[in-house]
Parts: C-alpha cells; structure tokens; sequence
C-alpha cells in the first residue's frame, strides 16, 4: 500500500472536516445531492468528451496506482541482468532463452527475445525505446484524465453556484426555498473546487510520477540488455546500472 497517498487522503479531507466543526458548522450541511450531481456529473461528462475511451479506461485501471504501491526493486532487476550476462558469456544468447518463461513483464520478455534471436544492439535499442516511448505516452494520456478532471471540476461548481443563484433570485417571495438555493450555490463551489484540489490534481501527479519512474526503470533494464548483446563485461554492466539506483514502479 502507498502509506502517502492514505495519508495524504486522510489528513487532506479530515483537516477541513475538522476546521468546520472546530468553527461550530454542521458537516451535514456539506451534504447536497444537487449540487453532487451538478458537479461530478458535469465534470465526467465534460472529461468523457476529451477522451477517447480507450484512454478513460485505462485511466480508471490506473486509479489503483495511487494507492496500491508498485515498487520496484531495481537492486534485484540488475542482478538479473548480471546473471543473464554471466549466462550469455558461458552459454552464448541461445542460453537466455530458458529465462523467457521466468519473465512476466512484456518488456523484458521482448528484450530477452531480441537477444535470443541475435539482433544487434542498435536495433535492439530502436525497438525497446520505441516500446518505452509508447508506454510513456499512453501512461501520461491516462494521468491527464485526473488534469483534465481537475480543471473542469472547479469551473462546474462555479457554474452550480449561479445555478443556486438563479434559483435563489427565481423564489424571492418564497423565503422557504431560498434555504435550498443559498446551499446549493456555495456546497457545488466547494465541492468543485475541493475534489480538484485535494482529488484530480493530486491523483494527476502522482500517476505521472509513477510513469516516470516506470520509464526510468525501463530505460535501466534496456540499457543492460543492450550491453550484454555488446558483449560488455558483465563488472562494467553492474557498474553502468548502479547510477539507476533508486525507487521505481512496474505495471
């Protein structure tokens, strides 16, 4: 579990639940189905009209990442590497092809594969980055749903709040209505403003810097897989991978 994103959850939301009881308000008054409706409709409505399916899908799978931690432990991938070095220095390529079965992630199943089939390094290197590059850039589409969302939210609570308005003005003569429009107005603004800021922004960011990382994990797995089709030693493929040392992600 990513303790930060709980965290941060927690904290964000109950220090404003805590400010309006600690100022003698009601968190009930929070509370209103209208205004709910008005803004998250609105926002998904919106955001459903940016994107094409495919990427709001995958931006709903990706939801998981905030709070469902996908370290990756870069210490172990680069042992892997050496051993596939050490393997391919005793065994030569073909003796890499009885670690394919062991790979679940597709990346490195396809660079084991250009190496078991003897391809060189360069187009080794041309097929793995253009792998990461699309990667990336479907990742960084689905993190900018949450952007997306998070821009229009605030815009749509404003736009709930000249709706309470204009019913508020529309039942003037009629002081019990007036109660429902006045709430209406502000609780849309809040929670417009309040899910982007403390929801769709916040998820936006943390999706692009588990991306990032994940693409930096790649470009480090990549770079290893291309020494050992040149012929590197494998002390020099250790210590070339060493400067990749640090926290990361996999899908």
């Amino acid at each position: 579990m990513d303790i930060l994103s709980i965290a941060g959850i927690f904290v964000g939301v109950g220090a404003i639940l805590l400010g309006i009881m600690l100022d003698g308000g009601d968190i009930h008054s929070l509370v209103n189905v209208p205004a709910l409706i008005i803004v998250f409709g609105g926002t998904f409505g919106a955001t459903l009209l940016q994107y094409p399916p495919a990427v709001f899908v995958r931006s709903m799978k990706m939801f998981s990442w905030v709070l469902i931690s996908k370290e990756m432990n870069l210490s172990e991938q680069i042992d892997k590497v050496i051993y596939w070095s050490l393997l391919a220095r005793k065994e030569g390529l073909l003796g890499l092809e009885d670690a394919l079965p062991k790979e679940e992630d597709p990346f490195i199943k396809k660079g084991l594969q250009l190496l078991v089939d003897g391809n060189d390094p360069d187009a080794i290197r041309d097929i793995l980055e253009m792998d990461m590059d699309a990667k990336e850039s479907m990742g960084l589409q689905a993190a900018g749903v949450y952007e997306a969302m998070g821009g229009y939210a605030p815009t749509i609570g404003i736009l709930g709040a000249v709706m309470g308005l204009i019913h508020v003005m529309q039942n003037l003569t009629n002081p019990e209505l007036l109660g429902q429009g006045i709430a209406t107005a502000f609780v849309a603004t809040i929670y417009g403003v309040g899910s982007a800021n403390l929801v769709f922004l916040p998820v936006a960011n943390k999706l692009k810097a588990h991306v990032l990382a994940l693409t930096q994990a790649r470009e480090m797995l990549a770079e290893g897989i291309i020494s050992i089709a040149e012929g590197q030693n494998p002390r020099n493929i250790k210590l070339k991978l060493g400067g990749y040392l640090h926290d990361s992600y996999k899908d």
